[in-house]
């Protein structure tokens, strides 16, 4: 009698071009998704949670087909899931792996939460210096509030 094998694995499609964020934390990989505007994206798109993961126990991961991602989207990947990899694929070839990494300066991408900040109130562009990378700390170059990592959220 032959004996069968399990699958244990399912392969999925490489990507020609784009980029793939590896080493999410599971709980962010939907934040990271509604951050970078990736629910209208009309290439392929694969996401992954909970997979195993040998050094994070259990992650995260999304492959984007024809996207590479500016810095202001690399930060706002780095602040939310600041253990993730950028890997650029070009030609089904990886041809870049860094992991992602908190800015000291944070511009334009994440709101005071402060409601009397002028930046919310007026036209004028978020800046905030990273005071804590451990636990996530933002000071406001304008009113000097300190923006927390369950606070943070993102300008549009």
């Amino acid at each position: 009698m032959e004996k069968t094998e399990l699958r244990k694995e399912l392969k999925v499609s490489a990507i020609e071009n784009g980029t793939v964020i590896d080493h999410i934390p599971s709980q962010s990989v939907f934040q990271v998704i509604r951050i970078l505007n990736l629910t209208n994206y009309h290439n392929q798109l694969l996401t992954g949670t909970n997979l195993d993961s040998n050094k994070m126990g259990k992650k995260g991961i999304i492959k984007v087909s024809n996207k590479f991602f500016e810095s202001d989207e690399i930060n706002k990947i780095a602040l939310v899931a600041p253990s993730a990899t950028l890997i650029i694929i070009r030609n089904f070839q990886v041809v870049e792996k860094r992991k992602v990494e908190i800015p000291d300066q944070v511009e334009k991408i994440v709101k005071c939460f402060n409601p009397n900040c002028i930046t919310n109130n007026e036209e004028v562009p978020t800046r905030f210096e990273v005071i804590d990378k451990k636990e996530l700390k933002l000071r406001c170059h304008y009113c000097e509030k300190i923006t927390a990592r369950n606070t943070i959220s993102f300008r549009e």
